[in-house]
C-alpha cells in the first residue's frame, strides 16, 4: 500500500490505515486527545484482525491481478490455505475470465478506470464440489490495490430455484404451468433464429378434456384432480414414447383447468404432430381407474405446426386455440389441423362483426332489386330488395357474408329498419315516376330477431306513413323455419301486419319443417318455392316427373288456401314454360334479371310486357 515499504504478500499491506489529517503546514497534525503516532500501527493490526476474522471471503489483488493477501474465509471456500493463494491470478481462481464482457469490466477496475464490478460465478472447490458465488471488485483508495469480496450464494440460489419451481409448476399435476410453457415457447422461437442445426420449425398440440366439468360437478373436485393427474401422466408418457421429450425439461404443460399443451421443438412437419395428436387421443380413450371410480374421457386437440421464423408465441397459441375450437365444433373427441384458409375466413368474419354496426351509421349499405315477373303475362309484378355492403376493405359483399353476423350481434334490427325504409321509399318513387303503370310491390326480408328485439309492427306502420307507400305494396319475407315455428309474440306481430294489409311470404318453402297444417293458421299470403324444386326442371330432355308432380301439388294446395306461389331460381325458358303450365303465379331468377340498381328497374317498368320477352338483363 502507498505509504509502506513492505513487500506484497504480507497481510498489513492489504489493509488501508486511517488517513492522517494535515494541519496546513504540510506536516501531519498531532493526534487528538494527546495520542501518539504508534496508533497507526495499532489500527493496522486491528484492520488485519478484522480482515482475517471476517465471514465474508475477501482478497486483495494488485494492479496485475495477483493476490496480495486473502483471508481464511476465501481459502475455505476454495478448499486451500490462505498462504497458498498469494501471488496467484485472481481471475483464474474466481473464473473471472470465462466471458469477455465480465473480464473486460474486471480489468477496468484493476486499471482504476471503473469504480465497481460485480458478477456471479460458479466456482470449483478443490475437493470437486461446486458452488455459486457473487464476486465484487472495488478499488482500495490510495493503495494501488483492489479488494475482492466473494459471497457464497449457493443456499440462496437453491432456495430461489425451489421457489421458482413452485412458481412455474402446477401443484395438482406437477407439470410445467402456463408461465413456464410460454417461457419455453418464447425461448424456442428465439433460439430457432440462431440454431443452424435444427429444423427451424415448431409445433403445438393444444387440448382440453371433453365434458370435464361434468366430472367435477357429479363426482367432486377431488376426483377431478385425480383425473387431471392421471391425464398428465399419460400425456408425459406419449411425449416420451414418441421421442418428443427433450433434455431441457418437459414438453407437456397444464395451462389451466382441463387444458394441456404439448410443445414440439424442431418439429419435422405436420405428419409428426398429427402422429402425436393421434397417440394422445388413443391414450386418453383408455378408461381411468381412480380409487374405484372408473371413468372414460375424450379430448379435443388443436394442432399447429409451422416455420418458427416470423412466428410469435402469442400468434402460435391463438392459432392453436382457434384450431381447438374447430375440433370441438366438428364433433369433439378428435384432432384438427390448423387451416390458414379457414382461419382467414374466421378473421374476415370477425372483422366484419366489429365494423358492421358502425357501417350502418356510415351509410355503407346499398340496395339492389330483383324482379318478380308474372309468368302468364310477363310483366314485372314486384321486386325483392337485396342489401349489399360496400365494404371499404373487402369490396361489395352479398347478404350471405354478413346477415348471419348481424343476426348474432343484434345489429340486424338497425340494418333491417334501414332496408325497410329505403325499399319503401324507392317503391313509392317508382310509383310516382310511372303514374300510368300499375304500381309494383317491394318484398323485404325480415329476420325473426327483428320481431323479438324490436316492435316490427310499429316500425312498419311508421315507415309506411313516412314514405306514403300503401300497405298492400309491401311484402315481408320470412324463412319457412321462422314462420312455421312462430308462436306468441311473433305470431301476433305477423297477424297485426297482415291485418294492416301487408303481405307475408314464406321464403325457401319446402326446405324446412314443411308442416302444411300451419298454412291454415298463419297469416301467410305467398309461398316462395325453394330453388331446389325448380332446378329439377333444368334438364328438359331427362326431366324427373316426380319433381313436376311435387311442385304441381304444392301450387294447387296453395291456390286452394288462397295463396299465390313464386318460383325462385328460374334460369331457362323451359323452366318458365313448365312452371307456367303448372300454374305458378310469378317467377324470379336470372332468366329475367339479376339484382340490379333502382334505375334499371325503372327502365323495366317503363317497357310494356310485349316488348320485353324474357326480360333478360
Amino acid at each position: 500500500m502507498s505509504g509502506t515499504s513492505e513487500k506484497p504478500g504480507s497481510a498489513p499491506d492489504a489493509i488501508q490505515p486511517p488517513v492522517t489529517r494535515s494541519n496546513g503546514s504540510g506536516r501531519p497534525a498531532p493526534p487528538p486527545h494527546g495520542g501518539s503516532a504508534p496508533r497507526d500501527v495499532s489500527d493496522r493490526h486491528d484492520y488485519r484482525a478484522a480482515f482475517n476474522a471476517a465471514h465474508l471471503a475477501m482478497a486483495v489483488v494488485d494492479r496485475e491481478g495477483l493476490v496480495v493477501t486473502a483471508n481464511p474465509s476465501l481459502a475455505q471456500i476454495l478448499g486451500t490455505d490462505a498462504l497458498q493463494l498469494r501471488e496467484q491470478c485472481a481471475a483464474d481462481l474466481l473464473d473471472l475470465a470465462s466471458d469477455a464482457r465480465s473480464f473486460h469490466a474486471y480489468l477496468e477496475v484493476l486499471a482504476g478506470r471503473r469504480a465497481r464490478f460485480r458478477c456471479t460465478r460458479r466456482l470449483k472447490h478443490f475437493d470437486g464440489r461446486s458452488l455459486w458465488a457473487e464476486v465484487t471488485a472495488t478499488p482500495v483508495p490510495d493503495s494501488g490495490t483492489v479488494l475482492l469480496s466473494v459471497a457464497d450464494t449457493s443456499d440462496r440460489r437453491e432456495l430461489q430455484a425451489r421457489l421458482r419451481h413452485l412458481q412455474m409448476h402446477d401443484p395438482v399435476t406437477r407439470l410445467p404451468n402456463r408461465t413456464l410453457f410460454f417461457e419455453r415457447l418464447t425461448a424456442a422461437l428465439e433460439n430457432s433464429a440462431y440454431d443452424d442445426g435444427g429444423t427451424g420449425r415448431i409445433g403445438v398440440c393444444y387440448l382440453d378434456l371433453d365434458g370435464f366439468k361434468a366430472v367435477n360437478d357429479t363426482l367432486g373436485h377431488r376426483v377431478g384432480d385425480r383425473l387431471l393427474t392421471a391425464v398428465a401422466s399419460r400425456l408425459a408418457r406419449c411425449a416420451d414414447q414418441y421421442g418428443y421429450a427433450r433434455a431441457g425439461g418437459h414438453l407437456v404443460a397444464r395451462l389451466g383447468g382441463d387444458e394441456f399443451a404439448l410443445l414440439v421443438e424442431d418439429s419435422t412437419g405436420t405428419e409428426q404432430l398429427a402422429d402425436l395428436a393421434q397417440s394422445v387421443l388413443t391414450a386418453l380413450q383408455q378408461p381411468f381407474d381412480l380409487a374405484g371410480q372408473r371413468l372414460a374421457v375424450s379430448a379435443s386437440i388443436g394442432v399447429v405446426e409451422r416455420v418458427a421464423a416470423g412466428t410469435t408465441a402469442t400468434g402460435l397459441m391463438q392459432a392453436a386455440d382457434t384450431t381447438l375450437y374447430w375440433a370441438k365444433a366438428d364433433g369433439k373427441a378428435r384432432w384438427t389441423l390448423f387451416d390458414p384458409e379457414r382461419n382467414a375466413h374466421r378473421m374476415t368474419r370477425q372483422a366484419l362483426s366489429s365494423t358492421l354496426r358502425p357501417a350502418v351509421e356510415r351509410g355503407e349499405f346499398t340496395l339492389e332489386y330483383q324482379p318478380l315477373v308474372d309468368l302468364e303475362g310477363g310483366g314485372v309484378r314486384g321486386v325483392e330488395a337485396l342489401v349489399r355492403w360496400e365494404h371499404p376493405q373487402f369490396g361489395t359483399l352479398a347478404p350471405n357474408r354478413f346477415i348471419s353476423i348481424a343476426e348474432e350481434d343484434g345489429s340486424i334490427v338497425q340494418l333491417g329498419r334501414w332496408v325497410l325504409r329505403t325499399a319503401c321509399r324507392q317503391a313509392r318513387q317508382w310509383q310516382i315516376a310511372h303514374p300510368g303503370t300499375p304500381p309494383i310491390f317491394v318484398s323485404v326480408n325480415v329476420a325473426v330477431r327483428q320481431v323479438w328485439d324490436s316492435d316490427l309492427v310499429a316500425d312498419v306502420a311508421g315507415i309506411l306513413a313516412e314514405t306514403g307507400l300503401a300497405p298492400n305494396l309491401l311484402q315481408l319475407e320470412l324463412t319457412e323455419s321462422a314462420v312455421m315455428g312462430s308462436a306468441g309474440r311473433p305470431l301476433q306481430a305477423l297477424q297485426a301486419l297482415s291485418d294492416m294489409g301487408v303481405h307475408i311470404a314464406i321464403d325457401d318453402f319446402g326446405t324446412g319443417y314443411s308442416n302444411l297444417a300451419y298454412l291454415s293458421r298463419l297469416p301467410v299470403s305467398v309461398l316462395k318455392l325453394d330453388g331446389s324444386f325448380v332446378r329439377g326442371f333444368q334438364d328438359e330432355a331427362h326431366a324427373n316427373p316426380a319433381d313436376e308432380t311435387i311442385v304441381e301439388a304444392l301450387v294447387q294446395l296453395a291456390h286452394r288456401l288462397g295463396l299465390t306461389v313464386t318460383a325462385e331460381c328460374v334460369e331457362t325458358s323451359g323452366q318458365a314454360a313448365r312452371l307456367r303450365r303448372i300454374g305458378c303465379d310469378t317467377g324470379q331468377g336470372w332468366l329475367y334479371s339479376r339484382a340490379v340498381t333502382p334505375e334499371r328497374i325503372a327502365a323495366m317498368i317503363a317497357v310494356s310486357p310485349q316488348d320485353r320477352p324474357g326480360l333478360r338483363v
